[in-house]
């Protein structure tokens, strides 16, 4: 399901060229469309369904919300222009919302702390594939049957598969955990998790790291079209590189924290993220930096990126779900995601768009190369987050151990 789910939030990025030339849209309305769609739906439904999640059977939200989520998301092929594709994107942020707390909370029932960096990694391999089938599959039926036809098959794809997990999935139990005595309203989970510093230092990061993910998503395909020559196809396969690099990165990264926290100290759980932001963002420079022609070094330089970028994912989950209640594990996840979906999804793209378009009367074709350029440079501040939440790490883990040596513990339910 993260590979459909992922598949649908990035097949845009592939037909943004055609779309953009039959309705004559403008680059800041090609960032409205691909960012804040998706990211006003998922404000209004991450942290609620996240809240869901947490009381709820989690395989029965996952397919419910992945199903439906699909079958709007199709519903942008019959698009008439701007407002109708904004509005059918939000069927992309119904998917995510609801099924990817919910998963967050199954991995860390089902896995311990030692071997959930890893597990998480593996998640986060299903959304690399899916951008990587969007970029390569989806360019190719682009180039073949058109974009609406490639946003139908692409949204539609996600029902029977949300069925059969409905069907053939166990919920598991979930695990025993200290009592809460706070205020178990939607308000008081909320306050509860954003009082926890590490869990606020990795929403920043999260989302300045998303901001400059969800840009080079959103920008980078027409990129390499505009600044490097490439065809639709040429560009899905370089584009599929990445993909492939951040499919790797995020397999590395999950098992480097498991081993390096196992063997060395807590503080990995974070540093891993740490690194992999700290390279990513000078290699994200180079790359937009390129002459144009040099499709070459540019494959080179985007795999790289995208190797490194996808370092955070993993560990950042795994560390959040040491430092909140088991209880309120899919709402953490959820207050995350929001971050990253208001930051990164829906002002990084259209920051870009808009800094493109009002640089073209001046750099003309290049307008957009300097506007990600200073997207990524943004991505400091991601460096600094993750470096405060790195540092209160280990008192969150001493917290949390005393709490639950403090309090009854709580049956599964």
């Amino acid at each position: 399901m993260a590979v459909l789910s992922a598949m649908d939030r990035q097949i845009l990025a592939v037909v943004v060229e055609p779309v953009k030339a039959e309705f004559g849209l403008s680059d800041l309305q090609i960032g409205l469309v691909s960012g804040l769609g998706f990211a006003l739906s998922f404000s209004l439904l991450g942290v609620p369904l996240g809240r869901v999640a947490d009381r709820v059977e989690r395989r029965s939200l996952i397919a419910f919300t992945r199903g439906l989520g699909g079958l709007v998301a199709a519903l942008a092929a019959g698009a008439t222009g701007f407002w109708t594709l904004m509005v059918s994107r939000s069927g992309s942020a119904l998917s995510d919302a609801g099924g990817a707390p919910a998963s967050m909370s199954l991995i860390a029932d089902l896995y311990a702390p030692a071997q959930r960096s890893r597990a998480m990694s593996v998640f986060g391999v299903g959304s690399a594939l899916g951008a990587m089938l969007a970029l390569v599959l989806g360019s190719w039926m682009a180039q073949r049957w058109g974009w609406r036809a490639t946003l139908a098959i692409v949204g539609a794809s996600a029902v029977v598969p949300a069925l059969m997990l409905r069907l053939f999935m166990r919920e598991p139990p979930r695990g025993a955990a200290p009592q809460i005595v706070q205020d178990a309203s939607g308000a008081g989970a909320v306050a509860l998790v954003w009082r926890a510093p590490v869990a606020r230092w990795l929403m920043v990061g999260a989302a300045f790291t998303l901001l400059a993910g969800y840009s080079f998503g959103a920008w980078n395909f027409s990129y390499l079209v505009r600044s490097h020559g490439l065809s639709l196809r040429h560009a899905g396969w370089v584009s599929g590189l990445a993909a492939i690099a951040s499919v790797a990165g995020s397999l590395v990264a999950g098992a480097l924290a498991d081993r390096l926290v196992r063997r060395r100290h807590a503080r990995w759980q974070i540093g891993v993220p740490l690194c992999g932001v700290t390279l990513a963002m000078p290699i994200g420079l180079l790359y937009f930096a390129l002459p144009a022609g040099q499709a070459g070094a540019a494959a080179l330089m985007v795999s790289l990126f995208a190797f490194f970028i996808a370092w955070w994912v993993a560990p950042c989950y795994a560390a959040l779900s040491l430092v909140v209640p088991h209880q309120r594990r899919a709402t953490a996840s959820a207050m995350v995601m929001l971050a990253g979906s208001i930051v990164g999804g829906g002002i990084g793209p259209i920051f870009t768009g808009a800094l493109s378009a009002w640089l073209t009367p001046w750099l003309h074709g290049q307008a957009l190369r300097a506007a990600l350029i200073c997207t990524v440079a943004l991505m400091s501040l991601s460096v600094y987050a993750f470096w405060r939440a790195m540092r209160a790490y280990p008192a969150a883990l001493r917290g949390m151990a005393d709490s639950a040596a403090a309090t009854p513990a709580q049956p599964a339910v």
